[in-house]
């Protein structure tokens, strides 16, 4: 049940992967609390503070989609140095704009646009390097490893960062975050080089399109990307977060609401060992996402608020597990020279799901009330991952040992490793 850690133990790049991504999570928790937080005190506008998710959102999916083909035509370490030190001038800039007697408005914007620019850029060649690094049989450990780390740090870095801007201000935030990003880079400069295949095509509309076009030949790749896109339109119901609350007559569980989810991912991840021998992911897919969607029928059905918590906990163990099955076959099946650009799609399922799956959340609590656009979405969740098996029957007999992409890709990493 334990987590299995033989991807720490086999892959020098993977352990400084991981301890580079706990220094980012933590350091960017700061700017993420304290971000909002001044935007609100320079304002005192709920609208001022919800348009940074507008200027946030186009930039993700357009250079999500061009760091994939980056990330397929360059060297994908200078990639995440590049980034990494790009977020740290970012951090610069928020913590010199904090500094001023009179701090200004319209950089807090900028800045949060350039983030969500450089993330874009970023996820892909990130993404992508996890299926180089680690052994083909052990993507699925290093997948949970991973998620595990990405938990810890949304638990325990919003926490300790809303202590540090509550008692110590916004200044000391920003320069957490600068330090933070000045670790990582230098962590990152220690990864081998990863260059790109030989005939790697340079960014374009055409190279994109190619990564489109495999997708959308391969009904295992495509059921997952879809069944994601489903359960967070259907099933993201955090938008109307603070109006449940206030239903259940419990204004105090609002945080706990927010956390809930992470903590039920990070309980799986620490009993994650059994997940190394899983050869069916597809199952993990289907499955791990329709267990979201009754988790969130169940939290807008029942009344009592500790039976929500307990439902939103679920639901989080059941995200995790359908992510570590689509990361699973991603990196198994994915020919290397392609990888980058399934990444930058990847991208689009991850930001415009959740944002979709808020305004869904929030028209429909406006005709129904909150309650039944909870647990209604999460039918409609359930009943979509439904649908999708029945329409993609390959995603659920997926197999590592007999899939013909999963077989060929664990062939062509083998050769590589004998050929170094």
């Amino acid at each position: 049940m334990l987590p299995d850690t033989a991807p720490w133990r086999s892959s020098r790049d993977f352990r400084l992967l991981w301890g580079q991504g706990l220094v980012t999570y933590f350091a960017s928790a700061m700017a993420m609390v304290a971000l909002p937080l001044q935007i609100k005190e320079l304002t005192d506008s709920p609208l001022a503070v919800g348009a940074m998710g507008a200027v946030e959102l186009v930039p993700l999916v357009v250079f999500g989609l061009y760091g994939g083909a980056l990330a397929d035509a360059v060297d994908r370490r200078q990639v995440i140095v590049g980034t990494e030190a790009g977020l740290g001038v970012l951090a610069l800039l928020l913590l010199l704009n904090s500094l001023l007697p009179r701090p200004l408005l319209w950089p807090l914007y900028v800045v949060a646009a350039g983030v969500s620019a450089l993330a874009g850029l970023q996820r892909p060649a990130l993404d992508s390097l996890l299926a180089r690094i680690v052994p083909h049989e052990q993507q699925t450990a290093a997948a949970a490893l991973n998620s595990l780390r990405w938990q810890i740090g949304a638990v325990a870095g919003p926490s300790v960062a809303g202590v540090v801007v509550a008692y110590a201000g916004h200044a000391p935030a920003y320069t957490v975050t600068l330090a933070g990003f000045a670790v990582s880079v230098l962590m990152c400069r220690r990864l081998s080089p990863a260059p790109p295949a030989h005939d790697a095509e340079k960014p374009s509309l055409r190279s994109i399109a190619e990564g489109a076009r495999y997708a959308w030949s391969r009904p295992v790749l495509l059921g997952t990307y879809a069944i994601d896109l489903a359960a967070m339109v259907f099933a993201f119901p955090n938008a109307v977060f603070p109006f449940l609350a206030d239903e259940l007559d419990a204004p105090w569980s609002l945080g706990l609401m927010y956390a809930a989810g992470s903590v039920g991912s990070l309980v799986l991840g620490l009993t994650s060992g059994w997940t190394s021998k899983v050869r069916r992911h597809g199952l993990l897919v289907a499955g791990g996402a329709a267990g979201w969607g009754l988790a969130i029928a169940g939290a807008g059905w029942f009344g009592n608020v500790w039976a929500v918590l307990l439902c939103l906990a679920f639901a989080g163990a059941g995200d995790m597990l359908s992510g570590l099955g689509r990361s699973t076959i991603w990196n198994q099946t994915i020919p290397e020279e392609l990888r980058g650009r399934l990444a930058g799609i990847e991208v689009l399922s991850y930001s415009v799901g959740p944002q979709l799956g808020q305004v869904r959340a929030g028209v429909m609590a406006g005709w129904t009330g909150t309650r039944t656009a909870v647990w209604a979405g999460g039918v409609a969740c359930v009943a979509s991952v439904g649908l999708l098996c029945l329409t993609l029957p390959k995603l659920l007999r997926y197999d590592s040992d007999t899939d013909e992409d999963a077989l060929r890709r664990k062939a062509h990493q083998e050769a590589a490793a004998v050929a170094m």
